[in-house]
């Protein structure tokens, strides 16, 4: 059937064009508000959709590198431990070296030379175990590279040292501790140590505060970014609603007009 097929009057045309008018704002505004956008596709608005699209994406980036940072921080806090661990068992080898000077019983001496050296090989142990998944700052010099933007433009690299024995310069106890240089030496050694761990814990502490800063800054930007994207894209709720209301009378006073329209054509009917 072709258009010239069923004759209208001019009324009726114009009241049906706008009934179907009507009806497309209707199936446009159902559709925002089930959707909770204004902008559902390219088609309502190629600007808007497009534009919110990169902000997504930019904000979905930037939220994987958010796991990395996350992963980095509990490396750098795993080689903060070992540290510290490391501190600890120092701090008591010097306890024993003390507790040997006290004393000029070459026996005592040497059983506390042992110990001293015991505790030198747990320094060791506690270096290799100080990983986390995989990545050890302190048995080997590694580095751990850590991402912050979304083209890995920005980075910050947390470069290891050696906190085993070998890497503190933590040799073993010299001459079984039978003299008072032989101690005292090993003793300067330890507080080369330590000093070793309290400089390399303060690089620790200022990268930590660098990654948490950033992780801080990537939660801002993605909210941002996504508060924008909505911006672009989202529907005022009351407004739409106010629509649907307004629309769906206007559909009942199109439907009440065409009913009107063709009853001058109804009439002709009375004549039979």
């Amino acid at each position: 059937m072709t258009v010239s097929d069923i004759s209208l009057t001019a009324g009726m045309r114009t009241n049906l064009l706008y009934l179907q008018n009507t009806s497309q704002l209707l199936n446009r505004t159902q559709q925002r508000l089930s959707s909770g956008k204004k902008v559902n596709s390219a088609l309502d608005n190629p600007t808007n959709y497009f534009a919110a699209q990169n902000a997504n994406q930019r904000a979905s980036d930037l939220s994987d590198r958010k796991d990395g940072m996350s992963e980095a921080v509990q490396t750098v806090q795993a080689t903060n431990a070992g540290i510290t661990a490391i501190t600890g068992l120092i701090n008591a080898a010097k306890g024993v070296a003390q507790s040997a000077l006290s004393t000029s019983d070459t026996t005592v001496q040497s059983k506390l030379a042992n110990q001293y050296n015991t505790i030198r090989s747990q320094i060791d142990n506690l270096s290799s175990d100080s990983g986390y998944r995989g990545l050890n700052l302190l048995s080997s010099i590694n580095t751990l590279t850590v991402n912050f933007n979304e083209d890995a433009g920005s980075t910050l690299d947390v470069v290891g040292f050696l906190a085993n024995s070998g890497g503190l310069s933590l040799s073993a106890a010299s001459g079984n501790w039978q003299t008072t240089s032989d101690i005292t030496t090993d003793t300067a050694k330890m507080d080369s140590a330590i000093s070793t761990l309290r400089v390399n814990t303060q690089a620790l502490a200022a990268n930590l505060n660098i990654i948490t800063t950033r992780q801080s800054f990537t939660d801002e930007m993605i909210n941002t970014l996504q508060t924008g994207a909505d911006n672009l894209t989202l529907a005022d709720m009351n407004e739409e609603g106010a629509n649907m209301l307004m629309l769906q009378t206007r559909q009942s006073l199109g439907t009440t007009s065409l009913s009107l329209s063709s009853s001058a054509a109804q009439s002709i009917l009375k004549l039979f």
